[in-house]
């Protein structure tokens, strides 16, 4: 058919970037940020960690087609506060997120198993 295949869709091809950011001109603190073979699994959850930011005015995302892992987020700042910065920040705040989240199931797991072995 003319879907691609599923490995194409996660696989990064050679000389291509993971991260493109422009800066939109038509308004301050504002870029657009590409993100290459990724969904929107990603997409909304850094969506939902930059709006939680309280110096990010503004922040979204649009899957540009369905059959390519490729989505495009604009993010707006206050001033003194870049898009790059809060991007940042907001991977970090997430990473932090995920590894508790790691923890947590893990322990739940081995209780879990331990409880299994007992009886």
């Amino acid at each position: 058919m003319n879907a691609p295949d599923r490995f194409e869709l996660f696989l990064l091809p050679d000389g291509v970037q993971k991260l493109t950011v422009t800066n939109d001109p038509r308004t301050p603190n504002t870029a657009l940020i590409k993100f290459e073979r990724e969904d929107h699994t990603l997409g909304n959850m850094l969506r939902a960690q930059l709006l939680q930011d309280p110096r990010v005015v503004f922040a979204a995302y649009k899957v540009e087609h369905p059959l390519f892992a490729n989505f495009i987020m604009r993010l707006q700042t206050e001033d003194n506060y870049t898009p790059r910065e809060a991007l940042k920040n907001a991977c970090y705040a997430l990473i932090g997120k995920l590894n508790a989240l790691d923890k947590s199931f893990s322990r739940e797991w081995d209780i879990k198993s331990l409880l299994e072995n007992d009886s």
